[in-house]
């Protein structure tokens, strides 16, 4: 099977030799250089997170995306995710449009709710209508896709009357995907519109989603559609050795569960949670690059993957070693990878 490797970033702010959390400027420099990196080692995709809180950076994606563009030849640039249910639909697609036109056709973008809602209130939006929004303008979004004009009508945001929306895609149309969480909801939504489907595993046995893509295959079918490409997206981080990767990531991946959790309400994360999270059957992608690979492997093969994104940033771990990391997946990892699923 073909597979192929990605790597996204929400723009986690780190801390300075101070402890101080370095600017956030700083933090999206920095992404274009990581995102240059992933260029040169011939990785497939390149994704930053849509954020309004002060741990990410990335709160602009597709202007993040177009630096990227103006330096990067080949690597295809995209989201992950887009919030749509507080976005216009048609700024949205005009962006994307427009980062497609530069880029030479290099643009995606995975559409989601997101798993934050600070925007809601930030673009005086009810949280109430979470799931309306997104429903609204997902159905305005996917009508936008085919490039004709578009009659719309919905309860949260004014109609379109056979109106076109501009620049257009220069040839075919705009890749987007839809990204779930793995409910099934979700899951026969993203085969009713007839988008590929992209799977946040953040925790637990990614095999447990196997289901989920059958799922989706199915009600690809019974929607009448072609099959269409799935893919996954997890955290990982790879040094040297699989002591070396838990160890360093370790007071960073907890740090981050911690704030995170106690926004949410989460018991903290112990040392045994992180290390089963981090074993051969955890969502986690830590280790070594043959154990990294391997993990990999198993999940491509299980969910019949087409392509895998590795979230590489973690909390405060720090550029350098970000930018490590993404040097083993591009030279260890993903020759690893592309061997172990031949034989």
């Amino acid at each position: 099977m073909a597979l192929e490797l990605g790597i996204d970033t929400f723009g986690d702010v780190p801390l300075d030799a101070n402890g101080e959390p370095i600017h956030m400027a700083q933090v999206l420099r920095n992404v274009v250089k990581e995102a240059q990196l992933a260029d040169e080692l011939g990785l497939h995709f390149f994704g930053v997170g849509e954020h309004h809180r002060d741990d990410f950076a990335v709160s602009a994606p597709e202007v993040v995306l177009a630096a990227i563009a103006g330096c990067t030849k080949q690597i295809r640039l995209g989201t992950a995710v887009t919030v749509l249910s507080s976005d216009d639909p048609v700024r949205v697609y005009q962006r994307f449009s427009t980062l497609n036109a530069i880029s030479n056709g290099r643009a995606e973008i995975i559409i989601g709710r997101g798993s934050f809602t600070e925007s809601f209130p930030l673009f005086g939006l009810k949280l109430e209508q979470y799931d309306e929004l997104f429903n609204e303008r997902l159905h305005l979004f996917t009508e936008l896709l085919k490039e004709a004009p578009v009659t719309w009508s919905g309860r949260t945001r004014s109609g379109l009357s056979d109106q076109r929306v501009y620049p257009p895609i220069e040839t075919g149309r705009l890749t987007t995907w839809i990204g779930v969480g793995g409910t099934p909801a979700s899951v026969v939504r993203a085969a009713q519109y007839g988008l590929p489907l992209m799977i946040a595993i953040i925790g637990g046995d990614p095999l447990a989603f196997a289901p989920f893509a059958d799922l989706y295959r199915r009600s690809l079918e019974q929607f009448g559609h072609a099959p269409l490409p799935i893919g996954a997206h997890s955290p990982g981080y790879i040094a040297d050795t699989d002591e070396q990767a838990k160890e360093e990531l370790w007071p960073h991946f907890s740090a981050m569960y911690a704030r995170i959790g106690r926004e949410r309400g989460w018991s903290p994360m112990t040392r045994a949670s992180y290390d089963q999270l981090a074993g051969p059957n955890g969502a986690l992608c830590v280790g070594s690059p043959e154990t990294v690979a391997k993990k990999i492997v198993r999940v491509a093969k299980a969910l019949d993957l087409a392509r895998f994104d590795m979230k590489y940033s973690a909390g405060t771990l720090p550029h350098e070693k970000q930018m490590q990391s993404i040097e083993l997946y591009g030279t260890k990892v993903a020759p690893l990878v592309k061997a172990m699923l031949l034989n």
